[in-house]
């Protein structure tokens, strides 16, 4: 060490953005290590465990001093209840060696190279981190560079963002160098630098669209109440208006439809309903199925069920295909919406008027038999009946009765 690397460092603190401190630290904890390694090699034969090393840089000349430390194995009680008590080394006494000319020229200079590397891969890694840090729920546009099957990275320019394959959207195909924006879920430490998680099938991705291509959200005079979504085919939005002279629908449609457009073009297609936003439970579920037209809505309250009825007519798209919009509808208001047509409302209360008039059926009373009533089986034997004796008589043959006499 010399002043030449003290004014290197002096100048990677201005132009990496380093703590000279943070780097001179460093430096002073890898030669005392790589000392230590040193010193084991040149006496094999002596007890390493209980002998320590202390360095010291100075920051004006870079002069590298070395101590010796006696240490001591002690046992520090434990600061909860029910821990176990830990080991500690303390440091009995030290005295300074000499750092040898081959240690500071060939061990010293590896060491420090390696140290300021990883110092500067270390400060880059966490101006990153803190660069990303607290930007859950911003949208960013990144590169496809590579697809698995389980994830697919997106090149940010400073850092790679993870697109895992459950945030993913299964009608969307990802093409190597393609641009694409996606909405940043999570930002963590790893330990190759800083992760970054976004998604393409959050609902808050739709928010921060409609934010990016509608001024008016973005400045708060519209804001998005409610968003429902089936990533890749349909979505709802629930929109209300801070200001009387402001419509919200309109706001976020645009002229011909252009910002609603910019949006749909960048989740590749998906389809949008834009619809106001109620404090009336029955206004904002007869909103949210549109473009159904609803002739009445009943709230029950104690179930949390609204019946919705519609013309027949409407039935099939208040429902929707395979049930898309009214299951999209339910999401949007946070009610489990219940569909019938007039004519089954109808129906149902013919059903109920017949049922109410019919002739209540005349119930046969049951009276108990007391037990003493209750005898035992008893068995009996019946005798087949004699069969009858035949009866002679003279008129029973033939010729006794033309023998007979006719009395006239």
């Amino acid at each position: 060490m010399n002043a030449e690397m003290i004014a290197a460092l002096r100048e990677l603190e201005r132009e990496k953005g380093v703590a000279f401190e943070t780097i001179l630290q460093g430096l002073e904890e890898a030669m005392a290590s790589a000392y230590k390694t040193w010193w084991k090699q040149e006496n094999p034969d002596a007890d390493d465990d209980f002998v320590g090393f202390r360095a010291e840089i100075d920051s004006e000349s870079g002069d590298l001093r070395m101590w010796k430390q006696d240490l001591e194995e002690i046992e520090v009680p434990p600061t909860e209840e029910g821990a176990e008590p830990t080991l500690e080394m303390k440091v009995l006494g030290e005295e300074e060696v000499e750092v040898t000319d081959d240690f500071k020229g060939r061990i010293g200079a590896q060491t420090a190279k390696q140290v300021i590397f990883q110092k500067l891969r270390d400060a880059e890694r966490e101006m990153t981190y803190e660069e990303f840090a607290g930007r859950e729920g911003d949208v960013v546009t990144g590169i496809v560079q590579q697809q698995e099957r389980r994830y697919t990275l997106l090149d940010l320019g400073k850092v790679e963002a993870l697109l895992p394959q459950a945030e993913q959207v299964p009608t969307e195909p990802y093409r190597h160098g393609e641009r694409l924006k996606a909405y940043i879920t999570e930002v963590r430490k790893g330990t190759k630098g800083p992760q970054i998680v976004v998604s393409r099938s959050h609902p808050g991705l739709l928010k921060a669209l409609f934010a990016m291509e509608v001024p008016e959200v973005d400045e708060g005079i519209v804001v998005i109440k409610a968003v429902a979504r089936e990533p890749g085919h349909r979505s709802k939005i629930g929109v209300l208006s801070n200001e009387p002279g402001v419509d919200p629908v309109g706001a976020c449609v645009g002229p011909k439809g252009s910002r609603v457009r910019m949006v749909v073009n960048e989740l590749r297609g998906e389809k949008i309903d834009v619809v106001p936003w109620s404090d009336n439970s029955a206004e904002f579920v007869a909103n949210a199925l549109q473009p159904a037209k609803v002739k009445e809505v009943r709230i029950d309250e104690s179930t949390g069920t609204a019946m919705v009825i519609v013309p027949d007519y409407q039935l099939s798209l208040a429902i929707g295909k395979e049930g898309q919009n009214a299951r999209l509808a339910a999401r949007l208001t946070g009610w489990r919406i219940d569909i019938k047509s007039e004519t089954q409302v109808a129906d149902e209360a013919r059903a109920a008027t017949a049922a109410a008039a019919a002739p209540a059926e005349p119930v046969t009373p049951t009276v108990p038999v007391p037990d003493e009533a209750v005898s035992e089986p008893v068995e009996a034997t019946v005798e087949p009946e004699p069969e009858p004796e035949p009866v002679e008589s003279d008129a029973a043959t033939p010729e006794a009765a033309e023998e007979a006499p006719v009395t006239e």
